[in-house]
């Protein structure tokens, strides 16, 4: 790690003292490191031997001291073939990484992991975040891991499981009359007031190095070729976001033995599409969603933070952003577990319903290598699913 850099003006800031994000530019910070540097002294077979989790990528995460990581087991997620549902669809080669296997059963354990790690190594004293859901979840138990109070702030109809995880890890719940954004802006009232770090998604710069880590497993898992599309579902987007600059990051060091990038797909619930929109429209960033409406709440963002980021991924790979109906989300979930016995959350199973969607407009041959993202368990929406 050598520093900090705005994504969008370009300025510099000391990774030594806990960041934010560009205040001048609203924009998030993203961590640059010395890629030259690692290529010379690094070899992805080294990395393939450590033990397996997260960390094994320590020289390309940002902290220096490994044995200061907050850690429950993340990381190393399985990489699955889906013969009987692409014998279906025949589609041959696709396959999904399941992040569902991570502690607190979702992708939200890899970033909080990093995030909670960097937090307690530069001085902050308690934690507090906005969520929709398992980012909640997932900062409670690595508080509690890292023996500091957590504070969550969740919309008032968030399942009640999310719920219930927070508190069973001890963290202070606050339910909110209103979406994630009201209860972004409560949570960032309360930390200024109170003297919190807001860990809100990409309002610090660590999650995203934590979640990018999905993006090394994959490439190393396909022997250092990537797939030639990913479907991820999007609400903050910085999974999406965090696979992107995994890529690059590897191209830079030279592990990559195909030349052609995936294409990447931002699919989101019609009733809270703003990333689909502003694609649509050629936009440069994303506006807000008013009315946003679905239950698989981790897609329930009316307008993510780093919107511009997300658009140019989108761009820069040749991918597309798709809505899928309501009652197909929920209706994939069904189908998916009982072709293939994966019990997705929702906002994974929704890349069921879009992958057909594609297929149906010719957006996607069906002999293409293509990868879908379920980022966590449909455990945590137990009384929706069995309506």
């Amino acid at each position: 790690l050598t520093h900090l850099e705005c994504t969008r003006c370009g300025v510099h800031f000391d990774p030594g003292c806990l960041q934010t994000f560009c205040h001048a530019c609203n924009a998030p910070l993203a961590a640059c490191y010395d890629l030259q540097a690692a290529r010379r002294k690094l070899d992805r077979t080294l990395i393939a031997a450590r033990p397996r989790g997260m960390w094994r990528w320590q020289e390309l995460l940002p902290l220096a001291d490994i044995d200061r990581a907050v850690s429950l087991g993340e990381g190393d997620t399985p990489l699955l073939a889906l013969p009987r549902l692409g014998e279906r669809l025949g589609m041959p080669g696709l396959l999904l990484k399941d992040e569902s296997l991570n502690p607190t059963l979702s992708f939200k354990a890899r970033g909080m992991a990093a995030a909670v790690s960097m937090a307690r190594i530069l001085g902050a004293k308690r934690l507090i975040v906005p969520t929709a859901g398992n980012a909640g979840g997932a900062l409670a138990a690595y508080a509690a891991r890292a023996g500091l109070p957590a504070c969550i702030y969740m919309p008032a109809d968030t399942p009640r499981a999310n719920v219930l995880e927070c508190q069973v890890a001890g963290a202070e719940v606050v339910m909110v009359d209103g979406l994630i954004n009201e209860a972004g802006r409560q949570a960032a009232l309360r930390a200024a007031a109170e003297d919190w770090f807001d860990l809100s998604t990409f309002k610090e710069p660590y999650r995203l190095e934590g979640k990018k880590v999905m993006g090394f497993e994959l490439a190393e898992a396909l022997h250092w070729r990537l797939p030639d599309v990913i479907l991820y579902p999007t609400g903050g987007g910085t999974g999406l976001v965090g696979l992107w600059k995994a890529f690059q990051e590897l191209r830079e060091l030279g592990w990559l033995e195909s030349a052609s990038m995936p294409r990447m797909v931002a699919v989101q619930a019609a009733g809270c599409a703003p990333v689909v929109r502003a694609f649509s429209q050629g936009a440069d960033d994303v506006s807000l969603w008013e009315g946003a409406s679905t239950g698989a709440s981790g897609l329930r963002v009316p307008r993510p933070f780093a919107g511009r980021m997300i658009l140019e991924a989108l761009r820069a790979s040749g991918g597309t952003a798709l809505a899928v109906a309501e009652d197909d989300l929920w209706a994939a979930q069904r189908v998916l577990a009982d072709v293939e016995g994966i019990f997705a959350a929702p906002e994974g199973a929704a890349l069921v319903a879009a992958l057909q969607a594609l297929l149906a407009a010719g957006w996607l041959r069906r002999d293409e290598k293509v990868l879908l993202l379920n980022t966590g368990s449909g455990l945590k929406y137990l009384e929706p699913a069995l309506v």
